[in-house]
């Protein structure tokens, strides 16, 4: 008699390790994009380029501690964005520095975007932000928030500098693109994993594009407010909304509470 081939065990489920996607989620979301862009300039102005080295270092430490976790808390979850933030910031001026267009970051980011997605969903069947239920979706999803954000960066950079609409008026165009894939959701039919990830990605040059019109120079049409209180500014209102979420719990998962709730 032929013995079957033992199957590969699936891999061991979790409690969903993201938060309910609501209003609080996109707010704090947009004032960590805003944080990191400060904390990024305040940080290498004053500390040098070593504090690079540093913020990679406390970036692999979140990351790993979120990763090792098996559910969801707030600020574990929270302070791994953050840092992704103030990382990939610093790391976006590496291609500034060597003199690369920024039309070439934003296509490259472009390409790594939609090749993270691709695998993902091969391997899964799904890029669902709501069935973070396995450690390999999960690194898929970090992999997936990593690519978004140094796709969003680029793209915040070109229509500031290389379009020259300046901070401010680029923040005002993507706070008005923002709301198009939620429009397009609830009036036209998108799809509510599209949509969730084409915000996610508008977050990061909205933050970021406001956190430079306050600590850019008046000179430049900033409001020449000093980078390190900027991100202060930024992080406080950031802890009062988790503080208020800490309270409330209104950023625990659906699913996470009723098991049986279906995966979208």
């Amino acid at each position: 008699m032929t013995e079957l081939a033992p199957r590969r065990a699936a891999p061991p489920r979790m409690g969903n390790k993201v938060p309910e996607v609501t209003a609080f989620f996109w707010l704090v979301k947009v004032l960590s994009t805003g944080l990191g862009e400060a904390a990024s300039d305040a940080l290498v102005r004053r500390v040098g380029p070593i504090v690079v080295a540093l913020v990679a270092i406390a970036f692999v430490v979140a990351l790993r501690a979120q990763l090792r976790a098996d559910r969801y808390v707030a600020w574990r979850y929270w302070s791994t964005v953050g840092l992704v933030a103030v990382f990939g910031t610093m790391a976006a001026d590496v291609p500034h520095a060597l003199g690369i267009p920024v039309w070439a970051t934003s296509l490259v980011s472009l390409l790594a975007v939609a090749a993270v997605f691709v695998a993902w969903y091969r391997s899964e069947g799904t890029v669902s932000f709501r069935s973070i239920t396995t450690r390999r979706r999960e690194g898929f999803y970090w992999t997936a928030v990593i690519s978004t954000f140094a796709l969003g960066t680029a793209v915040g950079d070109l229509t500031a500098e290389s379009w020259r609409l300046g901070n401010l008026v680029s923040g005002l165009v993507f706070y008005a693109l923002i709301a198009v894939p939620f429009v397009a959701h609830r009036r036209f039919g998108l799809g509510a994993i599209p949509a969730f990830w084409i915000a996610y990605v508008l977050t990061r040059p909205l933050g970021a594009s406001f956190a430079d019109w306050m600590g850019g120079p008046t000179s430049r049409n900033g409001l020449g407010i000093d980078t390190a209180l900027v991100a202060g500014l930024w992080a406080l209102a950031i802890a009062l909304v988790l503080g208020y979420l800490a309270i409330t719990r209104n950023d625990a998962l659906t699913r996470a509470k009723n098991p049986n709730a279906p995966a979208t």
